[in-house]
Parts: C-alpha cells; sequence; structure tokens
C-alpha cells in the first residue's frame, strides 16, 4: 500500500510546533494560578481552539467552569462576552436588534453580545430552542443574521457553553442538531483532595492578573498551521474505520457522522501540534476519541437499561479496531 502524506510539513511548521508547545505549558501554569488541577481540562480546551471549533464544557456546579472561561478569555487576549442564559432569553437578546434612534430619525443596529471573539454561554441548556438555534448560525458560518441583514462576526470566534449534567427541572436538552456544532465537549469533575487544599490556600489570598500569552493575530496564525500537520493515509483510514465502526455498534441507535471523523482528524493534529509535533500518530486520534464521539453517539434505550455508558462504548471501538501498520 502506498503512503501518502496528509500536507507535507513545511519547514516552518517545526518553528511553530516548538513554540505552540511552550505555550501550552505557560497556559497550563498561568491557569494554575487560579484554577487548581484542571491541566487535562485546559490541554482539551487548546486542542479545540487550535482546531478552531466550540467547545461543551460539562459539569455540577461550583467546580469553577465560569471562572475557567474567564481565566482562558484572559490569557488569549480575546475580546470576551458572557450571557447567562435563562428560560425567558430572547433570540435578540443574543444577536441583538435594530432600535428607533430619535436624534437621528432612523433604525440603528444594537449588536448583542454574540459580537465577540470568545463567547461564554452559561447554562446554555436553561434556555429555550428558539433562543439555542440563534447560537447555530454563528457557531457554523460565522455570521449572526439580524433581520435579514447578514454581519460577520469578529475573528477567531469560539463559543464556550457550560452545562449542568445533573440537575434536570427547568432546562432543555440540547437537539443533536446543536450538540454537533460543539467540536468537543469537555467533562469538568471534581479537582481530587489534594488539590481542592491547593485550591483554599490559592484563594485564601488575593489573585494576581494572570499574563496575556495570546492575540487575535497569534491564534489564527496557529489555526493554520494545524493542516499542515503530517499525517499518513493509515491513520485516515483509522479514522474512517472508527466511525464506520460506531455506526454499526449493537449499543448505538446514531453513530459518527462525516463531521464527527473530520473533527477527530482537526483534533488529532491539534493535538500533535501542543506537543510539539510536526505529525500526528493514532495514540492522538485515540486521546481525541471521547472528546470528540462522545456527545455525537446516542446509546439505544435498552442499552441504557442495561447501565452501558457512552464512555463504554468508546472505549470498546477503540479496542475493536485495529490500526493499520505504517510504512
Amino acid at each position: 500500500m502506498s503512503v501518502v502524506a496528509v500536507g507535507n510539513p513545511p519547514p516552518a511548521l517545526q518553528e511553530w510546533a516548538g513554540r505552540i508547545q511552550d505555550l501550552r505549558q505557560r497556559t497550563l501554569t498561568e491557569v494554575a494560578h487560579v484554577v487548581v488541577g484542571m491541566d487535562k481540562v485546559v490541554h482539551r480546551f487548546l486542542i479545540a481552539l487550535l482546531a478552531g471549533g466550540h467547545v461543551l464544557l460539562e459539569g455540577v456546579p461550583g467546580v469553577a467552569k465560569t471562572t475557567l472561561a474567564k481565566t482562558l478569555a484572559q490569557l488569549l487576549g480575546l475580546q470576551f462576552h458572557r450571557i447567562q442564559f435563562t428560560p425567558d432569553l430572547l433570540p435578540s437578546d443574543v444577536t441583538g436588534t435594530y432600535v428607533f434612534d430619535r436624534k437621528t430619525n432612523d433604525f440603528t443596529l444594537r449588536k448583542g453580545p454574540l459580537f465577540c471573539q470568545m463567547l461564554l454561554a452559561d447554562e446554555v441548556n436553561r434556555a429555550p430552542a428558539k433562543t439555542q438555534s440563534a447560537l447555530l448560525e454563528a457557531m457554523q458560518e460565522n455570521q449572526a443574521t439580524i433581520e435579514g441583514n447578514t454581519l460577520p462576526l469578529p475573528q477567531p470566534f469560539m463559543v464556550l457553553a457550560t452545562q449542568n449534567p445533573v440537575e434536570q427541572e427547568g432546562v432543555y436538552r440540547l437537539p443533536e442538531a446543536q450538540l454537533d456544532r460543539f467540536l468537543v465537549r469537555i467533562e469538568m469533575g471534581y479537582p481530587g483532595p489534594q488539590h481542592e487544599i491547593e485550591m483554599l490556600k490559592v484563594h485564601s489570598r488575593p489573585l494576581a492578573p494572570v499574563e496575556c500569552l495570546f492575540t487575535p493575530e497569534l491564534i489564527l496564525e496557529a489555526q493554520a498551521q494545524v493542516a499542515n500537520v503530517y499525517g499518513k493515509n493509515e491513520l485516515l483510514q483509522y479514522i474512517v474505520d472508527l466511525a464506520e465502526a460506531s455506526r454499526e455498534h449493537r449499543d448505538l441507535a446514531l453513530g459518527a457522522s462525516p463531521r464527527a471523523s473530520l473533527c477527530l482528524l482537526k483534533c488529532a493534529r491539534a493535538r500533535a501540534l501542543l506537543d510539539g509535533r510536526t505529525y500526528f500518530t493514532h495514540e492522538d486520534v485515540q486521546a481525541a476519541a471521547l472528546s470528540v464521539l462522545g456527545h455525537r453517539l446516542i446509546l439505544r434505550p435498552e442499552a441504557e437499561v442495561e447501565g452501558r455508558t457512552i464512555k463504554d462504548v468508546v472505549r470498546e471501538l477503540l479496542q475493536s479496531v485495529a490500526v493499520l501498520e505504517t510504512k
């Protein structure tokens, strides 16, 4: 079988890989000054950032989801807005609307909080479906339509939505079409006893402001480098085999879509770049699999009754699908 590179890496890519690896380490250090024990969460967030996707951050109340989002926005140097989603939130509260200006005797556009570079959609599942759908166009097309006028959003644009998986009263389940717009879902659990002790120490004194490590221009340049990360045809075949295996799995009513395969490829490349490599391996694909596929796969009801979880299924897929030998 002939081996074809997925984009031969240009000479400058190695320099970028080292630079991004250094930024990753500095980001983890800066975040630890505010939110303790979340290195894995931050690493996955950086993967999504480089891959140019949106993040669904899921965790019980009180684990610093909002604090983490604000800290990351400061580190990235991005224009940041936050929306607290509530049952009475209207689509125009997100996108904005035209208002009558008495001075000019004309309607002027008052842009909503959607027009920023990093949007925190806090407790996104508390708003009704009509308001949730206001995010769809922005997340997919990087634009917003207000009363027939389509406006581009600032670049880079990223949605970080938080969701409480425990409380189900007064919430609206995100539809599959909207879930599919999130590149990854990241579960944010408890920090662990030792990290929690460290957290108490950190927050017993005034917190120093975090250092801004990125700029919008730097992020866009780094995102452009992801497509150049080297890969072999066998790795593409491995990603497709995982997707096809999910579509035939006995416990799944819905398997991975072609979009999921593309997202898995992007995340594998971004992970390699964060590790300072100009090539990705099957280990990068496997490491990103749960974050990318977990919210896109749907269990059959009988599998749920038997106590099966998406994590179990993804683990089985990774164990059952063979990794082709590369030459």
